[in-house]
């Protein structure tokens, strides 16, 4: 049984693949649950479904960590102490009547838990393969901009707004751009802190796909012993088998 689930966890067999694309359209699925009732109250039917999504996030983490070579090491994990807290705020949470709920988007942090997906995706798609490096600029760019508008919407958006999710991913945008239209801002200290950390790494983020897209640090140039793609400008020999390479560059006359 262990071997069975480990090899669906870190497995190359198609069920394997199909498995781990499984979970992060769960992640995602988890998330938006998550994020759009962050602020509803919470009835027997939407505490039904959290106990539900939860005990998936649960069975999850109890498979991941029977399979886990150095547990201790997965258990401080980022992703997994957030997977934790998820956890302990689905279960507790309506003896607390909705209090914790906004500890669940945490389950963003999930996202960052991709070294398999992107094996795969290297594997199975020749676009991720070309485009590699602006794919996950463009994807950590995302990530970030939905994991703070997530954060702006739950700690300082005010319940009596009529649009809070577009409030909140407005603001962020505002922000992130350094664009600063003042109509939606965050007065308070913390709000103020947390703006200046959306502007600084969100630039670099920004800055990052810009250069990802327009500036790749790595060429594409296919090797004709092995294959390999992606190459280092400079590069001479391929990395992968040694052959020697033709690169093109702009050199001087």
């Amino acid at each position: 049984m262990k071997q069975a689930v480990r090899a669906l966890y870190v497995g190359r067999a198609a069920v394997s693949v199909w498995f781990r694309y499984f979970l992060i359209l769960f992640d995602f699925a988890s998330i938006v649950f998550f994020v759009s009732t962050a602020n509803m109250p919470h009835g027997p039917g939407l505490i039904a479904v959290s106990w539900a999504v939860g005990l998936i996030i649960l069975l999850d983490f109890l498979a991941r960590l029977w399979i886990a070579k150095d547990r201790r090491k997965l258990l401080f994990k980022i992703y997994t102490m957030a997977d934790l807290v998820v956890i302990v705020s689905v279960i507790l949470d309506p003896f607390l009547t909705g209090s914790l709920a906004f500890l669940r988007v945490l389950r963003a942090l999930r996202l960052i838990h991709s070294y398999h997906l992107l094996r795969d995706l290297r594997r199975d798609s020749r676009f991720f393969r070309t485009h590699e490096d602006a794919v996950i600029a463009a994807v950590n760019l995302l990530v970030f901009v939905f994991a703070t508008s997530t954060a702006v919407l739950v700690f300082f958006i005010p319940s009596s707004s009529e649009t809070p999710y577009i409030d909140a991913l407005y603001f962020t945008m505002a922000t992130l751009t350094t664009t600063g239209f003042g109509d939606i801002t965050l007065p308070t200290p913390g709000g103020k802190l947390f703006s200046v950390f959306i502007m600084v790494v969100g630039v670099a983020l920004f800055v990052r796909l810009a250069q990802a897209v327009f500036m790749p640090q790595k060429v594409r140039y296919r090797c004709r012993s092995c294959g390999l793609f992606r190459h280092d400008p400079d590069a001479v020999h391929c990395k992968h088998c040694g052959a020697t390479l033709r690169i093109e560059t702009g050199g001087v006359t």
